[in-house]
């Protein structure tokens, strides 16, 4: 893990990779995760994915192409896949790729991977084990975490089970389900406890509204994610959970740049010092050395996939556009430490030098 977490020397490279998109579905117990997987299974972006399941359960199998046989399903049984079993899902991705590395004419590249989380699985740590593996992390990329909601006990869940509040809170796209049942609609004390945990998602009621895009590949696509998220309307807005749970969204914006190394280091501690309270966090930063080009970040917790300068900004927006989902982790303190790499001028805040050149530095927190 730690190798992948200070793996931030990519910084200084603009040679973009395409990599396989991943797709995380979440959701608490008999939210219609399954329901979900088998509209999924029909969409034409599936012909050439894997599908990768903790159990089987009611999911059709007629049509597909799995991992262990000639077929595209791979059912993870040993354990929860949160926990038990992330060996072995790192096994089975390292067997999807030894596979497409093989000369096979009649086989079609992989296209994507959906991996199914079980309805009392924190996703965190699966996100976790999709990025931080230190070779598959250049071959794919984390595309969506997509989080079902269910529309007759959403909300009732929400307020018991902590688990649940995480799946929703680090979601990029949410399908509230069995809208049938509660008379066609979203109910709006539903969607503003969603929106209050998540304000940056997708929320859908439909299938085929929430597909669109989900299975784009490459970078860029992930930083027009970002840019569509985060709207001028939302500049200086938090967001709080509520129920006691700390977890808590929130949008740094910046218009000055930040040096290549200031950047590296900033996120070295906050991998170093604060990980476990860093749920999330993706964005577009303005680096000095690269003024036309966006550096995309993404990281849970402790680990952060190395970050790619791309070819161009996704619109005409070139101002620092940072997204973080914490729980405990201050807001006032994060916007400050980066206006401190910055070289912002603070009051009781370390300058950039001190940040930088620090003799009592955290173990690890070295600038590369």
């Amino acid at each position: 893990m730690l190798a992948a977490r200070f793996c931030l020397a990519p910084i200084q490279c603009d040679n973009l990779v395409m990599s396989v998109p991943v797709v995380i579905v979440t959701g608490f117990l008999g939210a219609g995760k399954t329901t979900l997987l088998n509209h999924l299974l029909q969409d034409p972006a599936m012909a050439n994915a894997a599908v990768i399941i903790n159990e089987f359960g009611d999911v059709s199998l007629d049509h597909l192409l799995i991992e262990s046989s000639d077929d595209s399903i791979v059912e993870l049984s040993s354990g929860c896949i949160c926990c038990t079993i992330r060996g072995e899902l790192i096994e089975t991705l390292e067997r999807l790729f030894e596979r497409q590395s093989q000369e096979d004419i009649n086989r079609d590249p992989l296209k994507a991977i959906v991996i199914e989380t079980t309805g009392l699985a924190d996703p965190v740590p699966v996100m976790k084990a999709v990025m931080a593996h230190p070779v598959l992390h250049d071959q794919l990329h984390l595309s969506a975490v997509v989080s079902v909601v269910d529309a007759v006990n959403g909300l009732e869940t929400l307020g018991t089970h902590d688990v649940a509040v995480t799946q929703v809170a680090v979601a990029d796209r949410m399908l509230v389900a069995k809208c049938d049942l509660v008379g066609g609609m979203i109910p709006d004390d539903l969607k503003s406890r969603l929106r209050a945990l998540n304000p940056t998602a997708i929320i859908r009621d439909q299938f085929d509204a929430l597909f669109d895009g989900l299975f784009d590949e490459g970078d860029s696509s992930f930083a027009q994610q970002i840019a569509q998220e985060v709207t001028p309307s939302k500049k200086g807005h938090s967001h709080h959970a509520g129920h006691g749970e700390g977890i808590k969204t929130f949008t740094i914006f910046r218009d000055h740049p930040i040096e290549k190394a200031a950047l590296t280091a900033f996120l070295d501690l906050l991998a170093s010092a604060h990980g476990p309270q860093l749920l999330r966090m993706k964005g577009l930063v303005h680096v000095r050395e690269h003024p036309d080009k966006p550096v995309l970040l993404h990281g849970v917790q402790n680990i952060f996939h190395p970050p790619k300068v791309l070819d161009q900004w996704p619109d005409d927006n070139q101002q620092s556009r940072l997204v973080f989902i914490t729980n405990g982790l201050n807001e006032d303190f994060v916007k400050r430490l980066y206006d401190g790499f910055c070289g912002v001028p603070q009051i009781d805040m370390a300058d950039k030098d001190v940040l930088l050149d620090n003799p009592l530095a955290i173990t690890g927190f070295k600038p590369r």
